[in-house]
Parts: C-alpha cells; structure tokens; sequence
C-alpha cells in the first residue's frame, strides 16, 4: 500500500478470522504510524530524524532522496524553531555511535557525491558568472516565473533540488563549525581518501584547477584590464604561465595519486604566481580608484579574484589531501568545510534576485561613494570662517528656491497635460539645482548624502577602544550637525521672507493677490503633518540619497572616460576657443559634470513624482524643507495674512518633520551604503553614542556652532 501501509489481505492472509504473527507485526506498525497523525501524538523531531537516519541503511535508496528527507528533518520549521543546532548534533552523535550506520551513510553520501559533475560546483559556485551583469539579472527574473529543469547529474543542480527553499542559506549560515568538521571528517577519514570514490572526486577537482587556470589566462586578452592598467604588457606572463604551470601541478598530482613513490608537487610555485597575478589585479582596482572604473572592468576584476581565491582553495585542499600525517589530513579537512559551507551557500542563494543586485551594487559603490565623500568633505564647517561662508551659500540658495517654488505655482495654474507639467516641473526643479550648484550655493538636504560617506570613511579607522579615536569621531559629527544645522537655517530663514516679499511685490504692481485663496489653502495642507506630508518627505529623501549616488557615478565616468582630454581634443571648440581654453574648459566639465547631472536628475524626479502618481492613481508626491518654508510664505501671501498665530505654528511644525525626515532617510541610506560598498560591519554604536551623548552634555554648543578661537579659516 503506498506511504507504507499494510493491506486487509496482508494482515489476514487466511481471511478475516485468522491473524497470522507476521500480520500482528504489521498491524502494530500500521497503528504506530496512524498514531502519528492524531491530535497531540505527532511524531517527534527526534524520532524522525532517527527514522531517516535509519533509511540509510537500505543500500538500494535513492539518496538523493535520503539526504532531501534529512535536510527536511534537520531544517527549522520557523523562526521559532532554535532546535536545528541540536539536531544537527544528534545526528553526529548517532553516525559516531553506530559503526555500521556510519558505513551506510557515507556508502550513500560518498557515492552519491562521486557520481555526480562536480566540476561546475568547484568552478562556478559562489563565482559570478562569466555571461555578465544584465544577463545574470534577466536569467534570475527569467527563473522566477519559470524555474529551470535541473539536472540531477550535477551537484550544483542537486544542491537546488536537497536545499529548496530560497532562505536555507540562513539556518545553513547559523551551523556551528565544529559541527561541520565532525561531519565531513566522518565522511572523509584520512584511511578513505584514496579509495575508488574519492580518487574520482580528486579527478574532478584537479579537472576544476585546471579550468580555472585556463579562464584567468584568457585576462590577457581581455582589453579593458589592458586600458585600465598602462603596465598590463609587463604583467601578461604572469597570466600566461599561470596556466602552464596549473598544469604541471595536476600532472605531477596525478603521477603521484596513481602510484605513492612519485612525488607530488607542493603547490608552491602555482600559488606564487596566482599572488603575483591577485598583485595585478589589486594594483588596477587601487588605480581605478583614482581614474574611475566601468560598469564591465569592476565586474570583471571582481570575477577574476574570486577565481584566484578559488584556485588557492581547490590546491590547498589537493596539497592537504595528498599528504599522509594526521595534521595535513586535519588541515584538508577544515580547508574543505570552509570551501564546502561557502560553496553550499552561494548555491542556495544563486537565484536570489536582492543578493545579487547587493553583490553588484558593491562592484561600483566604493568609486561612487568615494567621489560623494570628497565633495562631503566640503559640506563640513570646522571653523568660524566655514561656518559664515556655509550661511552665506545656504542663504543665497533660499532666495533662488523661493524663486523656483513661485514658478511651479505658475506652472501647475497652467493647468498644462500631465506630460507638459511634468516636464515644466522637473524644469523649474533641475534647471534651478543646477543653478545653485554652479554658483557654490548650498542646499541643506544635499549634505546627509554626502558627509555620510565621510562618516563611512571615518568609522572604519574608528577602534572602540580608543577614545582618542572615538573622540576624533565625535568631533566630525559635532561639525556635521551644526554645518546641517547653519545650512537648514540659511535656507529657511531666507526662503520663507523673500516668498513673502516676491507674493507681495508682484500683488501690488498687479494689483491682485499673485495666489490665490484656493491656491493658499492648499499650500497650507501640503504641511499639515498628520497628512501625507511625512511620506511624501521620505520620498524626496529617498531621491536625495539616489542625487548623491547619481553624482558619483557621473564623477567616476568622466574620470574613466577621460573627459576633459576627449573635450579639449574637439576640433570645432579648439577653433572656436582655442587650444588653452579648450583645455580649461574640458577641466571645468570633467570636474563638475557629477553635481550638474546629480542635481539636474534630482530636480526630475521632484518634479515628476506628483504627476506619477496621478497616472497610476497613487498617492505618491515629495516634500522638501526649503520648498515648504517658502511655500507657507506664499500661502501667508494667499490669506492676506489673516491666518491665526496656531494655524502657522502648526505649518511650522510640519516643516520642521519633513526637514527631518528628509535629513533622516537620505542620511541612514547614504550611509548603509557607504557601510556596505566598504565591507564595515561598525557593531560598537554603543560606545559611538554614549561618547556623543557625553559631548553633547559637556559641550552642547559645539554641535551649534563652531568652537570658540577656532582659526578663522577653511578648506572651503
């Protein structure tokens, strides 16, 4: 009977009123397993992990199967479920305590793995593809809707069928490492490893170094290492020789597994060279910090020092194997367990959409957050005199955002196609950025995007048991809070009375209110902060983080791509303005290319959200600080001043959270992602804000303005 159970015919063989003795057995077994499945007598986790272990024995199982149901037993059910270490231990326990189970079990495992295509495991797991970015992204998306077929004869393919659950890296993450070594050393004992089934695996693996040998020659030819590094010709037979003496090595390995008094070669001059070659490769992504990197040349560097680590793994692992003492062996096999966890959970995550887009994202973070963090730079007032000239460019950026929130007014009365008053919109918003940022003038909102990256930089020299350290950080942070602090007041204290003066002005030469009632009433609900005020806040915050990023990545193409050479080599500008003058110009573009195409994109997206959401019937919008202090100016200017003191107290109020929100979102993403481009995992913000606290308490004037008998000067 399927699922085990026994049939009528089968208990009574010879009718309903005889009960044979095999029939009493299979009964028994019949109400046992029915037990199971009433209320309160479910089967333990104990006892079906000790059934499935027990299933083992069978040597005519499907194994797959077998270790599928184990992993299923071993798994936690949720969240809630803290019980997988214990688990994972008994059943280590019960393999070390029955020999003969033991045997079974590696019988079935062993076999299993040796009788499978190893070879792309040991190439490609945890590697980045070679097919490139986008078609990695399409393949994933692709797989989503329609999962492939695997094949049950290679192992990265078994991987996916055994551990199918997108999320089994995490309990896999949480095994313990002993753990691991306890199993792989009864599946790999030092007296086995030259039996029938582990020389096949030996086979696949000296096959894998071979072929990852040949793939990380093929750099020569690729010509985006050669541009990217000018000495690339000097270190190409570095990558030649590479794969010739890969396959020295394996020969040599090979000589030795088939017969114990040939020597096998120790590796040594193969890892040599693959240092010289990760020498390179770490030589031109520390250039290309300086000269800028693409998209396909951080992919590709990437690619290829994870193919030298692998490389160093897979001989690392051979050397160990080879050898005979108990310390090599215990050396092969901890070597192994790291490779094999890593490896496994590579696998589990290869169709995760959100870690391979985090992946990527970090191949061009560090060049882009490196850019914001020197224009971050700037935005930090540590003296008197960056303090007053921080006030004077915020307060020149308010008069012109007063500007800009009047000529949207004029443009949404227009009452223009969605399309068109999209377009006037990101106009009025990235014309008028651009403007600013050409004339120094400074938008407060600008700056958490960018000192984040500086805080990034700083944590990551930061040791917590340093105070001298811990204090040097407090320092910054007091700086940034009162830059943020002078900048916010410079735009708001200038924005919302030149709205006022600009509303009344053109009011008496027309001789009517310049907005109207309706128009004023509705500026003043835009603030109200149990509106959508505040979402619409992290809105423009989310679009001041992606500003800072869009700025970095436009500095890193323009260095790449050797802009200001491209531009001063132009025939028509060298004719129109001269050879000298060509030159300055194409300077002047290459260094200000990121800030003009960051705040340009920042204005369209401002201005483009509100029609988005009206097309797609979503309450989507922004607000900005600046914007809505200079529009409860305008809306004073609609109620001809008559709103009553508690109505603007609470506009204020609005303004002040979304200034905070907007400061709040743009800096935590700024700065997780600077974090996160750097590899910093800072675990003391303990220690960090009880040193800040204790600043603030001591001397809360620092964080407001700057300290007293600072030099009077700047780094501008």
């Amino acid at each position: 009977m399927p699922g085990g159970y026994c049939t009528a015919s089968e208990i009574f063989p010879r009718g309903c009123g005889t009960l044979t003795e095999s029939g009493v057995v299979s009964l028994m077994s019949t109400i046992e397993k029915l037990a199971g499945w009433l209320p309160g007598r479910r089967t333990s986790p104990e006892d079906r992990l000790a059934a499935t272990l027990e299933a083992f024995r069978d040597p005519a199982a499907d194994t797959l199967d077998l270790i599928r149901r184990l992993v299923s037993v071993l798994r936690p059910r949720n969240r809630r479920d803290i019980g997988a270490d214990g688990r994972y231990g008994a059943m280590l326990a019960r393999l070390e305590g029955d020999t003969n189970l033991l045997l079974a079990f590696r019988g079935h495992v062993v076999h299993f793995i040796a009788s499978r295509r190893l070879i792309t495991f040991f190439t490609d797991s945890g590697i980045l593809p070679g097919t490139g970015f986008f078609s990695e992204w399409w393949r994933i998306l692709v797989d989503r809707l329609l999962p492939e077929v695997p094949d049950e004869r290679r192992l990265k393919d078994c991987l996916h069928v055994i551990f199918d659950r997108p999320d089994d890296w995490r309990w896999q993450e949480q095994v313990p490492p002993e753990h691991s070594q306890r199993l792989w050393a009864l599946l790999a004992p030092a007296d086995e490893l030259h039996n029938l089934d582990w020389r096949g695996i030996q086979e696949q693996i000296l096959d894998a170094v071979l072929l990852l040998a040949h793939r990380i020659s093929g750099l020569g030819v690729e010509a985006e290492l050669m541009r990217a590094s000018p000495s690339f010709d000097d270190d190409l037979p570095r990558f030649v020789a590479l794969s010739a003496e890969a396959l020295d090595f394996v020969n040599a390995l090979r000589a030795s597994l088939d017969d114990a008094a040939n020597p096998a070669d120790d590796g040594s001059q193969l890892l040599v060279i693959v240092d010289q070659c990760q020498s390179t490769l770490r030589h031109i992504r520390k250039r290309a910090l300086t000269v800028g990197t693409s998209l396909h040349l951080s992919y590709l560097l990437a690619r290829s020092e994870q193919c030298l680590e692998r490389l160093r793994e897979l001989v690392g692992i051979l050397v160990a194997a080879n050898a005979s003492t108990a310390h090599t062996t215990a050396t092969a096999t901890a070597a192994w367990v790291e490779f094999a966890h890593d490896a496994f959970l590579a696998e589990n995550r290869r169709n995760s959409l959100g870690h391979y887009m985090a992946q990527l994202s970090r191949l061009l973070a560090v060049r882009v957050t490196e850019n914001a963090a020197r224009s971050g730079e700037h935005y930090i007032c540590e003296t008197a005199g960056d303090y007053r000239q921080m006030w004077r460019s915020a307060a020149g950026a308010g008069v012109l955002i007063a500007g800009m929130a009047l000529l949207k007014i004029f443009a949404a009365g227009l009452h223009a196609p969605l399309f068109v008053e999209a377009f006037l919109f990101s106009m009025v918003y990235g014309l008028g950025f651009v403007l600013i940022y050409l004339l120094g003038m400074t938008v407060a909102t600008k700056q958490p995007a960018m000192t984040a990256q500086t805080l990034a930089g700083l944590l990551e020299e930061v040791r917590p048991n340093s105070q001298a350290e811990l204090d040097g950080l407090v320092d910054v942070v007091a700086a940034v809070c009162r830059s943020q602090l002078a900048a916010i007041a410079g735009n708001v204290v200038m924005a919302l009375p030149v709205a006022v003066a600009i509303g009344f002005w053109i009011g008496q030469i027309e001789g009517q209110p310049v907005i109207p009632l309706e128009k004023g009433a509705h500026l003043l609900g835009d603030l109200d902060p149990l509106s959508w005020a505040l979402p619409h806040a992290a809105i423009a915050g989310f679009y001041l983080f992606l500003s800072g990023l869009i700025t970095g990545y436009f500095d890193n193409s323009a260095a790449y791509g050797d802009l200001a050479i491209r531009i001063a080599r132009l025939r028509w500008l060298r004719r129109l303005a001269g050879a000298a003058r060509a030159a300055r110009i194409g300077v002047y573009i290459q260094d200000h290319l990121g800030g003009i195409m960051g705040n340009f994109l920042f204005g369209c997206m401002l201005g483009s959200t509100g029609v988005v959401g009206i097309i797609l019937g979503l309450p989507l919008d922004i607000r900005h600080i600046a914007f809505s202090s200079a529009n409860l100016g305008y809306a004073l200017i609609g109620f001809d001043f008559a709103l009553p003191l508690k109505a603007i107290l609470w506009a204020a109020l609005g303004i002040a959270l979304i200034g905070l929100t907007n400061l709040a979102v743009s800096f935590a993403l700024a700065l997780r992602t600077a974090l996160g481009a750097r590899g910093i995992r800072f675990e003391h913000w303990g220690a960090l804000l009880r040193a800040i606290w204790s600043r603030f308490r001591s001397a809360p004037r620092s964080f407001l303005l700057p300290p007293q008998g600072a030099p009077d000067g700047g780094h501008g």
